[in-house]
């Protein structure tokens, strides 16, 4: 089970309070009505699945409700970082295995 950290609430919950929202930062098209079809697929249905850190939204839905995002491995499961909606994408260079880390796992 994930513990998860709503950064309104600051405090750590169990996952079952919280509810996955999909990828996070994805920019909506300035005039959507004017888009083809498939820059429209494009843009609403296709999602990164990257090996590593993603970055998704979260809805505290048995607490204050709020939207937040988070950084999560996607090999290992942890949350390393949730922050407010509507703030920047922080840097994550210090959750990505140095090269060291990288020679010492082979």
């Amino acid at each position: 089970m994930l513990i998860i950290k709503c950064p309104y609430c600051e405090e750590e919950r169990s996952e079952l309070e919280f509810r996955s929202a999909g990828e996070a930062h994805i920019v909506r098209p300035a005039n959507i009505a004017d888009i083809s079809d498939e820059e429209f697929a494009e843009f609403f249905f296709f999602r990164d699945n990257p090996k590593g850190l993603i970055f998704e939204r979260w809805r505290h839905i048995s607490g204050c409700g709020r939207f937040f995002n988070a950084v999560r491995d996607t090999v290992s499961d942890k949350i390393h970082l949730t922050y407010k909606a509507g703030e920047p994408k922080p840097d994550v260079s210090a959750f990505l295995p140095s090269a060291d880390q990288k020679g010492a796992s082979k």
